[in-house]
Parts: C-alpha cells; structure tokens; sequence
C-alpha cells in the first residue's frame, strides 16, 4: 500500500497516511482516462447554436418581380439565401452532443487518474484547512511551501472553514477549489498538483474502493 506524508499548514511533516492500494496503487488505464476527458469536454458544448433556414423567416411570400421581360434574374423570393436578410444555406442547427460513459469506464478512469498523481508525487495531504478567515497570503504561502503548481484543492466540508479556504484559493491564478462530491478527471488531469485532506481521502476510499 502507498504511504504519503501529511504535512501542516507551514509545509511541515506531521504525520503519514497509508493510501488503499485499490484507489491509490491502481494501474493506469490511459484508454479509460482519454475516453472520459472527451466525453467531459464533449458534454460541456451547449449545441445550442441555430441559424434559420429561408422557409423559417418571416415575409418573401411575394414574388418580387415578374418572372420574364425584366432583364433581371429570376427570384421567387426575397428571403432566398442570396439576398440580405435572406434565410442562411446550410447552416448550424442545434445538436446534442452528449456521450455516455459507463459506470465501469469512469470508476477505473478515476482509479487511475488517482494513482498517476500519488506515483509521479504530486499528491499532498495537509491535516486541515481551517482558516480563522479567508486569507489568499496563507493559502499562496502553503502552495509554495509544498511546491504546488496548478494545484487543484478538493475540500469535503463546508461551513465557516470550508467558506474560508474557498474564498482563499479563488483569488490565487492558476488554482482551482472543488468539493470532493464534484471531483472529476477532467481536473484531475488538467492539473499538476492535488492537495487533499485525510477527510477527503477517506471518503474518495469509501466511494471508489468497492
């Protein structure tokens, strides 16, 4: 089983944690991992862009002139696609771009993503985050203490605690903060450095260690 270090607030070893070899000691499944990334990106688009096709645009019932002896081209109407604010040729329709990923495929993504974090040491477990107040000074300063670069900070709890590191982490470029309930790979993976609490670990051990 891996065993990492717990380290105060001031980036100083106060303890270890022994990590379930089932979530944490996992092998890596890129496959699984690229799989869920695109699916998460692809899930992301709104698909909602829309443009109206000449038969969707109000008027043009009218011929605009005769059909003969004009010296002008022939037009039925005047919301044809080669006249302004004429309806738009082949163009963009809502789409649904949704795709579905099982169960099996983004618990062994996860898994994986997980291990590749503990294996390459970019994984750090601080004892707390309890801030009496919200302090970007403090939380920039324990970043740089541990050697954290583009961290992403998962948080269990909230309240007046949880409030605090959020706001805290929010201000500091590059970081991002996220409930343990909200955890993906995505972020996982867009990521350098994961800072987590042993409350955040027992929980990620309850869910995906079944």
């Amino acid at each position: 089983m891996p065993t990492i270090k717990i380290v105060d607030f001031k980036g100083q070893e106060t303890g270890e944690l022994t990590l379930s070899d089932v979530v944490f000691g996992a092998r890596l499944h890129v496959p699984a991992m690229h799989q869920v990334v695109v699916a998460h990106l692809s899930n992301c688009r709104q698909g909602t862009r829309s443009t109206k096709t000449r038969g969707e645009i109000s008027g043009g019932g009218k011929k605009p002139w005769k059909q003969k002896h004009t010296g002008r081209a022939r037009q039925g109407s005047t919301r044809s696609p080669i006249w302004v604010h004429g309806g738009v040729a082949h163009g963009p329709k809502p789409v649904d771009f949704h795709q579905k990923v099982n169960k099996k495929v983004k618990r062994l993504a996860m898994l994986s993503a997980l291990s590749m974090k503990v294996n390459e040491n970019l994984f750090t477990v601080v004892n707390s985050f309890d801030l009496e107040k919200p302090s970007t000074k403090a939380v920039k300063g324990f970043m740089e203490a541990v050697r954290a670069e583009k961290a992403l900070v998962i948080v269990h709890t909230a309240g007046e605690a949880g409030n605090n590191i959020v706001r805290s982490v929010r201000n500091i470029p590059g970081a991002k903060i996220i409930n343990v309930a909200s955890i993906n790979v995505y972020d996982l993976l867009d990521s350098k450095t994961l800072i987590v609490t042993p409350e955040v670990v027992a929980r990620l051990e309850e869910v995906y260690a079944r």
